[in-house]
């Protein structure tokens, strides 16, 4: 577990957005893998002026661990959980259970940088994270979304977050961005599956992490209702005011074959027999690689260039902000 240069980028962004580093529990004791370059170029772009010296003492004290990172983001108490005292973390606590009352409502950030995949009991171990959390303070997560089969047990989609992380349970989503595992990824804001009314989800060819910035807003027991996922949940409203409406699950692709009840937008999906051609185009664009594919949608739809990010769901936004503070001059470290 560690903060490469993207995850690096990430925190740097939250502190712009108005997230408190001053008290921050760490799932893990995460390390600082950054690059020195990547590092500083990253600081630079957000306004911090370090020295060489400067960015060697981050890399390197605390043993190479993320705490002097946080610390120069504003941490003055840091603490770091984890099952195992294998890397010293500060506190030896399983996730999997209820985390206990001494951590209640302590921090400002609680910061999980690649931890939550890792452990089996997720739903407590979320709300462990929520109920450390001050009334105020942010949850922070850079997590895996795509792509990462057998990196942990889990890989998780954005709306288990938005789900989890509702007024209901005295959160709100401030942020939800995809990027793709790669130096200098583009970025995506998520928009929420219950606003556009539809699934969002993205297939692509590489590592994908999200990276969730929720706030707590009210003192609110967390998860003591299971979450539902957003389009059953306004399915099962629509039978309850109108139960002439039940219809069977797999009736969003049998709707589809009749142009009347699919709308006028919706021609896509009318069922025709295909001819030699479109099968054979089919066909080749299948076997294409990933690469081609993207050039082909591009090509022939314009407004998909971002492909596969469907910008019906998916806004491109800079990161980091074009606006960066003002210059702040960091101390030289002392090693």
């Amino acid at each position: 577990m560690g903060l490469d240069a993207n995850a690096t980028t990430c925190l740097l962004y939250a502190r712009t957005l108005g997230v408190s580093f001053a008290r921050t529990a760490m799932l893990g004791r995460q390390r600082l893998v950054a690059p020195a370059g990547a590092l500083r170029e990253n600081l630079a772009a957000f306004g911090y002026s370090l020295g060489t010296d400067a960015i060697d003492g981050l890399l390197k004290r605390g043993g190479g661990y993320a705490e002097p990172f946080l610390e120069q983001l504003g941490a003055t108490e840091i603490c770091s959980l984890d099952a195992s005292d294998w890397e010293h973390a500060s506190e030896i606590s399983d996730l999997n259970s209820p985390i206990g009352e001494r951590f209640q409502n302590r921090f400002t950030a609680v910061l999980d940088g690649g931890t939550l995949e890792h452990v089996f009991n997720f739903p407590v171990a979320i709300a462990n994270c929520m109920d450390m959390i001050q009334v105020g303070g942010h949850f922070l997560a850079i997590t895996p979304t795509n792509n990462f089969m057998g990196h942990g047990f889990y890989q998780f989609s954005p709306e288990l977050f938005f789900r989890v992380f509702s007024a209901s349970n005295g959160f709100q989503v401030v942020r939800m961005i995809v990027f793709e595992n790669r130096p200098r990824p583009e970025w995506f804001e998520v928009a929420d599956p219950a606003a556009v009314n539809e699934r969002v989800g993205v297939v692509n060819s590489r590592p994908t992490n999200l990276f969730v910035i929720a706030k707590k807003v009210a003192a609110v027991r967390a998860l003591t209702t299971p979450p539902h996922q957003s389009g059953y949940v306004a399915a099962w409203e629509s039978v309850r005011t109108n139960p002439a409406s039940r219809v069977p699950a797999w009736d969003s692709l049998q709707r589809t074959r009749d142009p009347a009840a699919a709308g006028p937008n919706a021609s896509h999906g009318t069922h025709t027999e295909p001819t030699f051609s479109s099968r054979l185009k089919r066909k080749l664009f299948r076997l294409a690689p990933a690469r081609v594919q993207r050039m082909y949608v591009r090509f022939r739809n314009p407004q998909y260039r971002d492909y596969p990010y469907d910008p019906r769901f998916f806004r491109r936004i800079e990161i980091p902000p074009v606006a960066t503070p003002q210059s702040r001059v960091l101390p030289e470290s002392p090693d």
